[in-house]
């Protein structure tokens, strides 16, 4: 089974930051212009703060209205972040994933934002697996 260093590799390792500071209006234009489902919330020293869903965004406005949008991402974001890294395997992240009940993780590697991975991400890679696993099968069936 594939591991999360492939996914990087293949579809690269830019992460979308953003600071607890800006404003969820300034979230949600950075959400929207790039094409992304969240981005990662990084405080002093570029640690990881927090990270900020559309889920997270739909719940602040459900709640406030449309002020949510003039408060701060950090009154918004999810702060206990389920992250990563480059060596897990693509089932213990369809598990976590799957249990957590969130579609993004940030991927670390000694402590360092590296990627994220996006549950996307985890079909995609499954898929090419599976598809790989049968033509495999085929050209074994085939050859015998």
């Amino acid at each position: 089974m594939s591991v999360v260093r492939h996914i990087l590799d293949s579809k690269g390792r830019n992460v979308a930051t953003i600071s607890p500071d800006a404003s969820l209006a300034d979230a949600v234009h950075m959400l929207a212009d790039m094409k992304i489902g969240a981005v990662v919330v990084t405080g002093s020293g570029k640690g990881i703060a927090g990270i900020l869903s559309e889920r997270d965004i739909v719940r602040a406005v459900a709640k406030l209205g449309a002020g949510a949008l003039d408060s701060n991402v950090s009154q918004t974001m999810t702060s206990k972040v389920v992250t990563c890294a480059e060596t897990d395997s693509i089932g213990d992240l369809m598990e976590r994933m799957t249990e957590g009940k969130f579609r993004h993780l940030p991927v670390l590697d000694n402590g360092k934002l590296v990627g994220i991975i996006s549950i996307g991400d985890v079909v995609k890679s499954r898929v090419a697996e599976m598809e790989h696993e049968q033509s495999a099968l085929k050209d074994y069936i085939m050859n015998s």
